[in-house]
């Protein structure tokens, strides 16, 4: 069967009991139909207990093979409760870009899945859209205020605020706006991002209250005056206007998964082009609710894992106790130079050609001082020299991997995981953050490129040089850097596979992301607003005339 089949047929509890059994009271939830709900009581304002552990859940570089970290990641959690371990699963919101592209949704897969995962997938509770209309709003006040007084002198020229959809339309990359005449505007080049990738979505995920998401959206830079002064939301008197059409989308949504465990699920900013964890609010929440809070970062250890322990854990005040790395025998031999066609077959050769992009996403955690515990999320062409070829190179780091069949066995196929997890949480750990926010923004850059990706530097573009030394007279070079770089290698170059070394990084652009409390670093070819694929998934979805979806996954 299909994921969406294996759902359909799925017989889910009631959101009430859900609620209950996650430990939240009636009055902590607003409904949304009988399985959705918004969580209403804002549990960063409470500490919670030291002892409540943390898993973080990454993989290795995707390809097209696949590597399933949503679905172990939600068969961890259903496993953790077989161990009676009261948890809570933690996951981002999907974007409707990949959905209708080529990616597919966020949900897991197979027995390992979130639901309802149409709706999921689809609308939700509305977060996305609310996003993309408060991004647009600021784009019309801001095309509003340049047209009228414009007291503070923005140039129209050096407005870096984007307009955003939340699907992937590569014709609206960049455009020209206020065409027509004296009453529609004053024409600009302008464009759109897609709304995964838009500071107001990090805004969001990275917030802790009403108070907090003003003070963020009152410091974003919207761009610059005729006389390259910085120019913010607070300055032109819209935080107030953009925070209203937030306000709900702030709350953590609550669902469950097949097995009917609680969970969460908000925020969705990509990890290739944006900061990849789900919301600190709905992190918060579980670690207050939950003996074990599972959650992901957003593809391979060296764009969300970094990004996690980077930017999210200092808002957070809290690191992960356990790390867990994802990875598929198939989506290493495919490193190692095996053909897609043939991932079939047993090839140790190519295995061994791949190992090395598995080893150094192990060896990248354990820089920040974990010992990850990795996934072997199996398939049924897994022959059991693979399997071990995997374990003993492993064993020869000093990391356990264990197999895991989340997606045909839900939580019974990851209980050896779940008990190794749980006695990794029980390990000392002494968490080292990659490098010091107070360094230089070049220096920041180059730790992350040798560090984490195996580079030999990072190199900046004219462009990138002067945006660096104008970031630093503008006083913003103290903030983390969010590198956006292709997910399918540890370099810039997507054909890189494997574990390449001695490479540059070429980063072209930096972009003050104020509100969300970081730079965005724009290397190689990435771009912020996606293209669909030459077929879309959207041709293959049908609907019959009962309502019921089918193609979805």
């Amino acid at each position: 069967m299909t994921d969406l089949e294996i759902a359909q047929q799925a017989t889910l509890a009631p959101i009430t009991e859900i609620a209950e059994k996650a430990g939240l009271a009636p009055n902590d939830i607003e409904l949304f139909g009988q399985y959705k709900a918004k969580i209403n009581k804002n549990f960063s304002k409470e500490p919670f207990d030291p002892n409540h552990k943390l898993i973080l859940v990454t993989s290795i570089n995707p390809t097209p093979a696949g590597e399933g970290k949503s679905t172990v990641m939600v068969g961890l959690g259903d496993a953790l409760s077989l161990l009676d371990k009261k948890t809570i699963i933690a996951i981002r919101e999907p974007s409707m870009g990949p959905v209708m592209g080529m990616k597919g949704g966020a949900t897991g897969g197979g027995h390992s899945q979130i639901v309802p995962m149409e709706d999921i997938n689809l609308h939700f509770t509305g977060d996305l859209h609310a996003l993309t209309s408060a991004n647009n709003t600021l784009a019309a006040l801001i095309d509003n205020y340049i047209q009228r007084e414009n007291e503070l002198g923005l140039d129209p020229r050096r407005i870096i605020w984007r307009r955003a959809l939340d699907i992937n339309d590569r014709a609206l990359r960049n455009v020209v706006t206020g065409l027509g005449g004296v009453t529609n505007g004053v024409p600009r080049e302008a464009g759109f991002d897609i709304t995964a990738a838009s500071e107001l979505m990090a805004v969001l995920c990275l917030s802790t209250s009403i108070a907090d998401l003003k003070k963020r959206v009152d410091r974003i830079v919207v761009g610059y005056s005729f006389t390259r002064e910085v120019i913010t939301v607070g300055q032109l008197g819209f935080t107030d206007a953009i925070v209203i059409l937030l306000k709900d989308a702030l709350k953590p949504n609550l669902v469950q998964s097949l097995a009917h465990t609680p969970a969460i699920v908000h925020g969705g900013p990509f990890a290739n082009i944006a900061h990849g964890c789900n919301s600190v609010m709905a992190t918060k929440t579980a670690l207050s609710l939950a003996d074990f809070t599972v959650t992901e970062a957003g593809f391979g250890s060296d764009l969300g894992a970094e990004k996690f322990l980077d930017i999210k854990t200092p808002v957070l005040g809290k690191h992960p106790d356990c790390v867990v790395v994802v990875a598929t025998i198939r989506a290493l031999k495919y490193n190692g130079g095996q053909k897609l066609a043939d991932l079939k077959t047993e090839d140790t050769a190519a295995l061994a050609n791949g190992m090395g992009n598995l080893l150094r996403h192990v060896a990248n955690m354990k820089k920040y001082g974990y010992s990850p515990v990795v996934a072997i999320n199996k398939f049924v062409s897994d022959t059991d020299a693979e399997i071990e070829m995997i374990k003993h190179a492993c064993d020869k780091v000093g990391t356990k991997a264990i197999t895991a069949d989340a997606w045909g066995l839900g939580g019974e196929g990851c209980l050896d995981l779940a008990k190794e997890v749980v006695e990794a949480t029980g390990e000392a750990t002494t968490f080292t953050p990659l490098y010091d926010v107070n360094d230089s923004i070049e220096n920041k850059l180059n730790t992350v490129v040798t560090e984490i990706y195996g580079g030999s530097k990072v190199v900046l573009t004219k462009k990138a040089r002067n945006q660096v030394r104008r970031l630093e007279k503008e006083g913003f070079a103290n903030l983390p850097i969010c590198i956006a770089k292709t997910q399918y290698s540890f370099s810039d170059d997507p054909t890189l596979l494997g574990a390449p070394e001695g490479f540059e990084v070429t980063v072209r652009e930096l972009i003050p992301k104020i509100g969300a409390g970081f730079i965005v670093a724009l290397t190689g070819t990435i771009l912020t607003m996606p293209g669909l694929p030459k077929v879309p998934a959207a041709v293959k979805m049908t609907i019959d005339d009962d309502g019921k979806i089918e193609g979805l996954f």
